[in-house]
């Protein structure tokens, strides 16, 4: 069924949208990724990449001379220069003309990864594939708080990989005439879902879209809005470290709104 993008739950919907794909499009972010390179205690020279680099136990080295134009915090490398970065955060920044290499962290291990304005991905955007906003799959549920948060461990779409995330509860819904139940991560007054469903790996994509619940109502209650089912940065490029979505979030039925896989084409926008 076609549904007509006219009222102001579609149109709402749309803004969203519009403002997930502007996000996208900056020269900087994931869309211009090129390359993710791992670095052992080994000093070696990375394709495309200047400078020597290596790590030991938390800290990155990389030597440069000035003319290679390696610049962090403002100041030109030259000879050795260490960066640390932080476990599973944004990464440490270091540009290179018009790239930037990011200095990442992920379960122990230290990665380069290289940001181009001028990548092929970025250049070829041309928006987000998604269902129709259809107004039934918003859904009412009730949530659980844990007596206090747990930490709930999923793996990534690197193999080896991990990520810790921090649990409040769990979410009960009703679709159709299935009962589902989600650990949901984050506070009671910022909740966040990663979930797979019917559709993944056909429709949508594989390994886990994420759902922003926001804060539970005064009668325990939240929203879930289906519709604003979200792909993560891994279904945009192959060079993201994403968790995939919880055991517990595997969803018998399929949740056919949100974001659809991009890598299987234009967008489709029926319901």
């Amino acid at each position: 069924m076609t549904t007509s993008i006219t009222t102001a739950f579609a149109t709402d919907w749309t803004t969203w949208q519009a403002e997930r794909a502007n996000g996208l499009r900056d020269p900087l972010g994931f869309l211009s990724l090129t390359a993710l390179h791992w670095l052992t205690d080994q000093p070696e020279q990375l394709p495309d990449v200047p400078g020597t680099w290596w790590v030991i136990e938390d800290r990155v080295f990389v030597t440069a001379k000035p003319a290679y134009r390696l610049d962090h915090d403002g100041e030109r490398i030259a000879g050795v220069h260490i960066v640390v970065a932080d476990e599973g955060a944004p990464g440490v920044l270091i540009r290179h003309e018009e790239r930037v290499l990011e200095v990442i962290r992920r379960s122990g291990r230290s990665a380069v990864r290289v940001h181009d304005p001028a990548a092929p991905a970025l250049a070829a955007f041309d928006g987000i594939p998604a269902y129709a906003p259809d107004e039934r799959w918003v859904v009412r549920g009730r949530f659980e708080a844990f007596d206090e948060a747990i930490t709930v461990t999923t793996g990534a779409v690197v193999d080896g990989l991990e990520h810790q995330h921090s649990a409040a509860g769990v979410i009960e819904f009703v679709i159709g005439a299935a009962t589902e139940r989600v650990v949901a991560f984050g506070t009671p007054d910022a909740l966040r879902v990663l979930f797979t469903d019917a559709t993944s790996g056909i429709t949508t994509y594989p390994a886990a879209r994420a759902l922003t619940v926001g804060a539970v109502g005064d009668d325990g209650t939240v929203l879930l809005d289906f519709n604003r089912s979200a792909n993560l940065p891994c279904a945009f490029t192959d060079y993201a470290t994403c968790p995939v979505a919880p055991a517990q979030n595997r969803l018998r039925v399929a949740i056919e709104a949100g974001e659809q896989d991009p890598r299987l084409g234009a967008p489709e926008r029926t319901a």
